[in-house]
């Protein structure tokens, strides 16, 4: 997603009960997520822009829960 120079990458997780959302996303999933950044942002990101990692955890009956900069190498 971009907004003027900020790009953020978005992880989205989705769970069938809200009460596994705190469990969805962890460093290891975070580190996975990262490197799949690193591997295509050069396709997203211009010079002078801002780029962050974001999550987005879903489940049924729940508000969505945004982490925005999830991941600080």
């Amino acid at each position: 997603a971009r907004k003027g120079k900020l790009v953020s990458f978005v992880e989205v997780k989705w769970r069938k009960r809200s009460v596994d959302l705190d469990h969805a996303i962890d460093e290891y999933r975070l580190g996975r997520v990262a490197a799949a950044v690193e591997a295509v942002a050069h396709k997203y990101i211009r010079e002078g822009d801002d780029m962050r990692v974001d999550v987005i955890l879903l489940a049924p009956g729940s508000l969505p829960r945004h982490i925005t900069n999830a991941w600080q190498p």
